[in-house]
């Protein structure tokens, strides 16, 4: 079925690790002003739903998030963003209902390949940390909050917006691998921005694997990891760039 506002683009933006819809309000606020379609799920467990959360919370639950909003909602043409873990979750999508989308756009991203967890593509180093800290958690559910990190966001108002915001992390979906029948991407084109202002540590892995392999479109942008709080009207520009129809 074709979208209701034919020739508008459509968008789906989901989030990363602690984060929900909320984090995209700003830069879907632009693209919206733009005439574009926008959806913002926030996944099982996380922000609004984390009365939701549970130990059958996993990788698989996020796919169906998405899944299940893109069905609903009849949606096609789409482009479908993901920022950090978020691009885990992109790409089992792509993997299920290609048909449905017109372009990917992996925002500082994790991406694994088929078989692994999207903890097994950070450094050592994070994997530690966060399973560590998770074996400390009620259940051992959730991966703590990132409080005095806080994704290298500067001190002042956004950050104390996304540190009022965040929740912890189920850490299934984490650890849970991926399973992909196709190569990431699924045959649709693929856009990955890469935020150097401060780079990340935790993406550095998948970017390069990235750069090494080719075939991807390659976006560099002046702003920290969670781009679209300090950057809406900037990532917002790329992404329309991005747009079916778009050059």
């Amino acid at each position: 079925m074709p979208n209701i506002l034919a020739g508008s683009p459509v968008f789906v933006l989901i989030h990363g690790a602690f984060h929900g819809g909320w984090c995209w309000r700003r830069v879907g606020d632009l693209l919206a002003a733009a005439g574009a379609r926008v959806f913002a799920p926030t996944m099982t467990g996380l922000g609004e739903r984390a009365h939701l959360l549970n130990d059958k919370v996993g990788i698989e639950t996020y796919f169906q998030d998405v899944i299940g909003l893109i069905e609903a909602e009849e949606l096609t043409d789409i482009v479908l963003v993901g920022h950090s873990f978020g691009g885990a979750v992109i790409s089992g999508v792509a993997d299920r209902m290609p048909e449905r989308i017109a372009q990917l756009i992996y925002l500082d991203a994790i991406v694994p390949q088929n078989g692994q967890s999207a903890l097994s593509r950070m450094p050592r180093e994070t994997q530690e940390v966060r399973l560590r800290t998770a074996q400390a958690t009620p259940g051992g559910l959730t991966i703590p909050l990132p409080t005095e990190t806080l994704f290298d966001l500067p001190p002042g108002p956004e950050r104390d917006w996304v540190a009022r915001r965040i929740t912890p992390h189920p850490l299934a979906s984490y650890t849970d691998p991926i399973v992909l029948n196709h190569p990431v991407g699924n045959g649709r084109p693929c856009v990955y921005i890469h935020c150097v202002d401060p780079v990340y540590p935790a993406v550095v892995p998948s970017y390069e694997r990235i750069k090494a392999e080719g075939g991807w479109t390659l976006v560099h942008i002046a702003t920290g990891h969670d781009a679209m709080v300090t950057a809406p009207e900037a990532l917002a520009e790329i992404l329309l760039s991005h747009a079916p129809g778009k050059s």
